[in-house]
């Protein structure tokens, strides 16, 4: 394991609405932090049906939900008005500190939480560091701007070498 592995997802799923969250609930996880855009939504639209539904299902199994987004409160607060769910905006992921106070306010730890977000550096670098399982979702649209554009670059360096670890691990290797 590299010095990139810092940065490896505990696991890759092609997007948010496939993960399989009553599965989760049944391991005993309780809460879940997202990011929102490209994770829930494109950048910047609002919540969809697809992600009212989502939230509405995790809450109605017992999730605890937290929107964790480095976009400005406006944005933010637009979301989590109409998914439900409690919201930390400007929060300056990968730092942990807004990771720890959204399992504070979820009333979960890192063994009962998990983060689902769509970049590498910020998203699940901050989360993996505390301790917290990552799901990386691929982004839901290609167009993005030009410091995420040039942050994915790097993530395809990093996921090739993930990917080839994987397969290694498969392979009993």
């Amino acid at each position: 394991m590299g010095f990139l592995a810092c940065f490896y997802p505990h696991e890759i799923q092609d997007s948010t609405y496939g993960i399989p969250f009553e599965d989760w609930y049944k391991k005993g996880y309780r809460g879940v932090i997202f990011d929102i855009d490209n994770t829930l939504v494109e950048h910047d639209a609002p919540a969809d049906e697809r992600s009212i539904a989502l939230f509405d299902r995790l809450h109605s199994m017992g999730f605890e939900t937290m929107l964790l987004s480095n976009n400005k409160e406006p944005r933010v607060k637009r979301f989590a008005k109409q998914v439900h769910s409690p919201y930390i905006y400007k929060a300056g992921k990968p730092k942990g500190k807004n990771y720890l106070a959204a399992m504070k306010q979820m009333r979960t730890d890192r063994d009962t939480t998990l983060f689902v977000g769509d970049q590498l550096f910020t998203d699940v670098w901050g989360a993996k560091r505390l301790g917290i399982y990552t799901i990386l979702v691929k982004p839901i649209d290609k167009k993005e701007e030009i410091q995420i554009v040039l942050k994915r670059y790097l993530e395809k360096i990093v996921l090739h070498f993930y990917e080839k670890e994987q397969r290694r691990n498969r392979n009993g290797h």
